[in-house]
């Protein structure tokens, strides 16, 4: 394996994120100095505040780029591009992009990544296992997960996968130019996603399919701003279409191994108490 840039920083957005608190930690395992950033961090980085892109890029030599809340949003792109102009003036040499599986959006953004001049990889996601315990917690606990998503089958991987694929792109020379698409193993639908779940946690857990304007609304009485909301509903509800219902073998490319099975997140972060009844429950 060869590593470059030992001594460089590296750059995590979105570090309070799923995949970004994961890849700052295998960073740091790997004795990689890191800039974990968000929106509550010092330095302070925001997608709609360019004026704290460049204190965060002071003195980093990779990137590692997500975008909130989803880089398939009207706008993202061209917000990215900016960046990583940015980014590649300010003389960081590598990127990581957290992409989408074919959203217009997200390609668009990979794009603008491929043509910055800097060393590059995009990561390309299916739905993450983990939007189960970190997104959707309240609804496997009672027992029902509501999705506009059909009987739509999906590869589902987990963040742990996705945060090694990323870390070894940041830190080693083999995965330039890569694209990695990352699946699961298995292909599942959410009605079978709530069995598995209901196995784990050892209580029913049902899928009730709803339409992406009645999803919109609870993500929106949850403090999600109305009109993210509004996209990111659409959004899910367009991308469990059927479009993804297809296995990749980008974590065996990456790693040299299989990625973790839905079964066995499920059944891990049951036993953790990720969706444990409080006091009172049945």
């Amino acid at each position: 394996m060869q590593e470059k840039g030992q001594e460089g920083t590296v750059l995590v957005i979105g570090a309070s994120g799923k995949t970004g608190r994961r890849v700052t930690d295998r960073l740091i395992a790997r004795g990689r100095r890191v800039r974990p950033v968000s929106r509550s961090t010092d330095p302070r980085f925001d997608w709609q505040d360019e004026s704290t892109w460049a204190p965060a890029l002071d003195g980093i030599e990779a990137a590692y780029i997500t975008y909130f809340p989803d880089l398939a949003l009207p706008g993202a792109a061209e917000t990215v591009k900016s960046f990583v102009h940015l980014a590649v003036e300010r003389g960081v040499l590598r990127l990581v992009l957290l992409s989408g599986r074919g959203e217009a959006g997200a390609q668009k953004a990979e794009r603008y990544l491929q043509e910055s001049g800097a060393e590059w990889t995009v990561v390309r996601c299916a739905f993450f296992n983990q939007n189960f315990d970190e997104n959707f917690a309240d609804s496997v606990r009672n027992g029902v997960i509501a999705m506009p998503a059909g009987d739509t089958a999906e590869p589902f991987v987990d963040a742990d996968d996705i945060a090694d694929v990323v870390a070894a792109s940041l830190t080693d020379d083999r995965h330039i130019g890569e694209i990695y698409e990352l699946t699961g193993p298995r292909l599942l639908t959410i009605a079978e996603t709530a069995d598995e779940l209901g196995a784990a946690i050892g209580r029913e857990v049902r899928y009730i399919p709803v339409n992406s304007e009645d999803f919109g609304a609870e993500l929106a009485a949850h403090g999600m701003p109305e009109q993210d909301a509004t996209h990111l509903a659409e959004l899910l509800a367009e991308v469990l279409d059927g479009r993804g219902a297809h296995l990749s073998d980008g974590v065996q490319r990456a790693l040299g191994r299989a990625p973790r099975d839905f079964a066995d997140y499920a059944r891990d972060t049951g036993a953790a108490g990720a969706w444990d009844l409080g006091e009172g429950g049945q």
